[in-house]
C-alpha cells in the first residue's frame, strides 16, 4: 500500500504566492499621482529639429518605431495625470 501523505502538502511556492496575491490588493494610502509619470515639454523649436533629423532617416528605420511607441506613451500620461 503506497501513502499519499506528500500529496496533500502545498508546494513550496503556495505562501509566496499567497503574499504576492494579497498585497496586490494593498493600495490604501496609495496615491494615483504617483504612478502617472511626469510628461516632459519640448519647445517648438527642439520638436522642428526632430522632425528634421527623423526626416532624413533611412525607410524602415526602427527608431521612427521607437518614436511612435514614445508618443503613445506621452499620451498616456497626459491622460494619467
Amino acid at each position: 500500500m503506497t501513502s499519499n501523505a506528500g500529496c496533500l502538502r502545498l508546494p513550496a511556492v503556495a505562501p509566496l504566492i499567497a503574499v504576492l496575491w494579497l498585497s496586490g490588493c494593498a493600495t490604501d494610502g496609495s496615491n494615483a499621482d504617483m504612478l502617472c509619470p511626469p510628461v516632459v515639454s519640448y519647445s517648438a523649436a527642439d520638436q522642428a529639429r526632430t522632425a528634421a533629423e527623423v526626416a532624413t532617416l533611412p525607410e524602415g528605420a526602427v527608431v521612427v518605431r521607437m518614436l511612435s511607441d514614445y508618443a503613445v506613451l506621452r499620451d498616456q500620461a497626459r491622460a494619467c495625470g
